[in-house]
C-alpha cells in the first residue's frame, strides 16, 4: 500500500543547530502514529516541516500524492504547499481560535475563503463537525466562554471543515487542565476509530497505548526507536527509550 505520507530525508536547522537530521517516515492511510520524546527532540518541528510552517532546509514530503521538494522558491512550489495544506489539517498545543468571531464562524472561514465554497455548503458540514465533537449548542458562542477543552475541540472541528486527509496534532492537551484532557482525547479516538490517519506529538502515554498503531520515539533529530506501542512503551528495546519512559510513567 502506498503510504499517504512520505517524509523523504528530512533536515532542518536553525542557524547551526540541526533539529532534524535525516528524518524518513511512511504513514499509511488509516494508520495513527504517535511521535514521544523529550521537549527539543525535534517532534514538533517535524510536525511543522510536514505541512511547510517550517521550510526544512532538504529532503522532500508527499502528502496525499503531493510532492513538495525543500528549499525552492517558486510560485509553482508556492502552489504545491497550498494543495498540501488542503489535504493536512493541523490542531496546536494553544487552541488559536479567532477571539472576535463565534464558534460557527471560526470553522467556516477557511473554506471559504480558500476552497470557495458557499456559507450554505460550509454551514452544514460545520454543524455536522460540531455535532461530532459534542458542541452543537455552543455554535453562537464565542471562544472566551468556552473551557480550554472546548475551544480544543472547536479547534479539531475547525481543521476537519478543510476535509483534510490526514490530521497532525502537536500537543492538543498540553495547555489544558487535567479535568479537561479526557474530553479532547476521546474526540481523537473516534476520529482514529473513522479511519484518520494521524501524526500525534503526544505525552499522553495511556493514548499512545490505546489508540496507536506505531509509537515513534524522537531523540536529537532522529527516530531511536519505532514500533507497536506494546513494543515500544512496554518492552523497549533502545536504553534512551527505557529512560525516557521511566521518567514520565
Amino acid at each position: 500500500m502506498e503510504p499517504i505520507v512520505n517524509v523523504q530525508n528530512l533536515h532542518k536547522r536553525f542557524g547551526n543547530l540541526e533539529v532534524l537530521k535525516g528524518i524518513n517516515l511512511r504513514v499509511a492511510p488509516r494508520e495513527v502514529v504517535c511521535l514521544i520524546g523529550r521537549s527539543g527532540s525535534g517532534k514538533s518541528t517535524l510536525l511543522r516541516c510536514i505541512n511547510f510552517l517550517e521550510e526544512p532546509n532538504s529532503g522532500v514530503i508527499t502528502v496525499a500524492g503531493i510532492s513538495v521538494p525543500a528549499g525552492e522558491r517558486t510560485s509553482a512550489h508556492r502552489q504545491q504547499i497550498i494543495e498540501l495544506r488542503e489535504r493536512t489539517g493541523m490542531v496546536f498545543q494553544s487552541f488559536n481560535l479567532f477571539p472576535h468571531k463565534t464558534v460557527l464562524e471560526n470553522l467556516i472561514e477557511a473554506p471559504m475563503i480558500v476552497k470557495r465554497m458557499s456559507r450554505e455548503q460550509v454551514v452544514l458540514i460545520a454543524e455536522q463537525l460540531l455535532e461530532k465533537v459534542g458542541l452543537s449548542e455552543k455554535r453562537d458562542v464565542y471562544p472566551s466562554r468556552l473551557s480550554g477543552g472546548q475551544q480544543q475541540r472547536v479547534a479539531i472541528a475547525r481543521a476537519l471543515t478543510m476535509q483534510p486527509e490526514v490530521m497532525l496534532f502537536d500537543e492538543p492537551t498540553s495547555a489544558l487542565d487535567p479535568e479537561l484532557i479526557g474530553e479532547v482525547l476521546e474526540v481523537m479516538r473516534n476520529l482514529a476509530r473513522d479511519g484518520m490517519t494521524m501524526l500525534v506529538v503526544t505525552h499522553e502515554m495511556s493514548f499512545a497505548r490505546e489508540v496507536a498503531d506505531r509509537v515513534i520515539f524522537v531523540d536529537g533529530g532522529v527516530f531511536v526507536e519505532e514500533g507497536p506501542p506494546a513494543q515500544c512503551l512496554t518492552n523497549p528495546q533502545d536504553e534512551r527509550t527505557r529512560r525516557f519512559l521511566d521518567r514520565i510513567l
